[in-house]
């Protein structure tokens, strides 16, 4: 299940761009997943100051 960033939240830190263990995370003004990247890991949602990133419902 990919995460999402909410974009109102990210100020744009960076933490989740250097935690992230496959690159699959970039930094425009805000971070931004490539769900094709994604290994699932969830070590971005650890480290977002802000909480946010979460797992994406697929409901």
């Amino acid at each position: 299940m990919p995460v999402i960033i909410d974009e109102q939240c990210c100020i744009g830190c960076g933490d989740c761009v250097n935690e992230c263990p496959v690159g699959a995370i970039s930094m425009n003004e805000i971070a931004e997943v490539d769900s094709m990247l994604c290994i699932d890991c969830g070590e971005c949602i650890d480290v977002c100051p802000l909480e946010c990133i979460e797992w994406e419902n697929e409901d």
